[in-house]
């Protein structure tokens, strides 16, 4: 009775602290060792549980939802290898910086390394890639407030500085069944650990007034805003950048081309524009200043590598790190990028600063905006596909979008809209595992979700599915398929034509009806314009799965993408889209 009361105590605290802590959900695959974390959450009402069969999709669907959430998730697994099915969403996570609590159960330390079952070495599994790891004593008398400081501590280190997942390793002996009718427990017992106080980095006055001189003194500059987290960048920047008179490249996921915000300086179709390189001649920047990631598109990253040191390069984030793939020499600042931007405003004059540099920017957006969106004369392909995914989505909507293509699709034809849609991806990694399990994962806020995939990825998630039929979420999945991995075709590889389509085409012959109506799902194949529009109307007014599978040609999709980049260059250059 003395370890079931240990026991319990032990794991009330702990999952009470991690509620006080923040913590809204957590996702808990089933087993016998996670038993005592299982019953504990089950039994606390400020946090709610989902359970997941699969630990692999379950982790990826509670790093969609810490995503779209913008707040951490706990997980909960037993020990072996289910705890080790969590690790390409705990990358995904550490490197898209979304912060997930790990709880991985585990044996006791007299059962490791002696050969019992379902026990292997679980301490540091995911190495590098969390931010904090605990190893955690057995549960004793008198070990509650050392739970509850864990638990504390677990949160606070996957939202400080650098946000992303931690790992606790929680072994424990049998028997595994707490009692929760002993005193003792919860929060009434004892009073739990206040969270931290935290503030955000700024410049001191002396380097806040050297980068304004510098920015000043410069005055062909871009703002340039790649994969980023927080909405309420979206003033201060676009204030920041009509004062200064520069434009702002806006990747999908910077959360500047949908809202309300002031859009003047958006420049969305940099992509396409810096595709050629004798426009690239016309646009050499005195400064780039970047916040969030690098940008999807390949072409600024070339753009970026040509200029070298012929361009003062800074880069923003919010603490120390080091997030320069290009390999230019750049200066990074690391500062709060909100207060940043709006400390930089204060020094500059009010008003909407219209200079020739900031127009030549504008006037080639709106000469590629108008041939990126010229109607489709084309079967279905993958470009106008997105244009009619954006149109048809519903304000206050989430579009989750697969890598590879999609990602680069929504890049090139996804423009500026008033409409407040939030573009989610898993970028961190830019894995194509676990995608359609984290859309279902952003599914879970009520916003109305599309997910944007190739067939590939669909295929590598289709268990993910599950939790979309067994919690009844709605969900729009719109699978581009052209039969195989279509970003491949842009590769060098596709000149090796004896291997190309066994080993990167990879063609999966798949009729996906089947698993999308044993999951409950409605199917609607198309291969026309009409009808996918009219697929993209039914969707939003279905309540629980619709998969809309657009079918394309791998053999065309290529020629298209390269007679729209060439169309922008010609327009551009002499006055002609012919």
């Amino acid at each position: 009775m003395e370890h079931v009361e240990s026991l319990t105590k032990y794991v009330t605290h702990f999952v009470d602290q991690l509620a006080f802590s923040g913590i809204e959900n957590v996702v808990i695959s089933p087993g016998s060792r996670s038993t005592p974390l299982a019953m504990a959450f089950a039994e606390n009402r400020d946090i709610e549980h989902w359970v997941h069969l699969d630990e692999r999709s379950a982790a990826f669907f509670a790093l969609g939802m810490a995503k779209e959430q913008q707040k951490p998730v706990a997980i909960v697994c037993t020990s072996g290898t289910a705890a080790a099915n969590y690790y390409p969403a705990v990358v995904e996570a550490f490197y898209s910086r979304v912060p997930l609590i790990v709880l991985t159960a585990d044996r006791p330390h007299e059962l490791r390394d002696v050969g019992a079952p379902q026990a292997i070495d679980q301490t540091h599994m995911f190495g590098q890639y969390v931010c904090w790891y605990k190893d955690m004593a057995l549960p004793e008398p008198g070990l509650h407030t050392y739970a509850r400081r864990q638990a504390a501590r677990a949160v606070e280190e996957s939202v400080g500085g650098k946000k992303g997942p931690v790992h606790l390793n929680m072994p424990f002996r049998e028997p595994l069944v707490p009692d929760f009718t002993l005193g003792g427990l919860w929060r009434d017992a004892a009073t739990p650990i206040p969270k931290a106080a935290a503030g955000k980095s700024v410049l001191t006055k002396e380097e806040m007034m050297q980068l304004t001189e510098r920015l000043n003194h410069n005055q062909q500059g871009v703002i340039v805003v790649g994969p980023f987290n927080d909405s309420s960048l979206a003033g201060p920047i676009t204030t920041l950048a009509s004062r200064l008179g520069v434009p702002i490249l806006s990747d999908p996921l910077s959360g500047l081309r949908s809202g309300e915000h002031d859009k003047r300086n958006i420049v969305e179709n940099y992509d396409a524009i810096l595709k050629s390189t004798e426009l690239q001649e016309h646009l050499q920047p005195d400064f780039i200043l970047r916040f969030g990631a690098m940008p999807v598109s390949k072409a600024y990253l070339k753009w970026v590598q040509k200029l070298g040191g012929e361009v003062d390069h800074l880069i923003v984030d919010s603490y120390n790190s080091y997030r320069e793939p290009a390999g230019v020499s750049a200066q990074f600042i690391w500062s709060d990028p909100v207060l940043l931007c709006e400390q930089l405003a204060d020094q500059l004059a009010e008003g909407s600063l219209e200079t020739d540099w900031l127009n030549k920017w504008k006037n080639l957006n709106k000469t590629a905006k108008d041939l990126m969106l010229k109607e489709p004369e084309e079967p279905l392909n993958e470009g106008h596909a997105v244009v009619y995914l954006s149109e048809s989505l519903s304000e206050g909507s989430n579009l989750f979008v697969g890598n590879s293509m999609p990602i680069r699709d929504v890049d090139s034809f996804f423009m500026s809209t008033p409409k407040d849609i939030r573009i989610l991806t898993n970028r961190g990694a830019n894995g194509i595992d676990g995608v359609v399990s984290s859309a279902i994962g952003s599914a879970v806020s009520g916003r109305p979700t599309t997910l944007l995939l190739g067939d590939i990825s669909f295929f590598h998630d289709l268990n993910g599915l599950w939790m979309a039929k067994h919690y009844k979420i709605p969900l729009t999945i719109v699978v581009i398929n052209n039969n195989g991995g279509g970003i491949f075709s842009y590769l060098p590889q596709v000149n090796e034509e004896k291997h190309f389509e066994e080993l990167f085409g990879t063609p999966v012959n798949l009729d996906f009806s089947h698993a999308i109506q044993m999951f409950g799902g409605t199917h609607k194949k198309v291969e026309t314009w009409s009808d996918y529009k009219q697929a993209l109307e039914q969707s939003q007014h279905y309540d629980g799965i619709f998969v809309i599978e657009a079918l394309t040609s791998r053999n065309d999709h290529v020629d298209f993408h390269k007679a729209k980049w060439e169309s922008v260059k010609e327009a551009a250059l002499y006055g002609s889209d012919e």
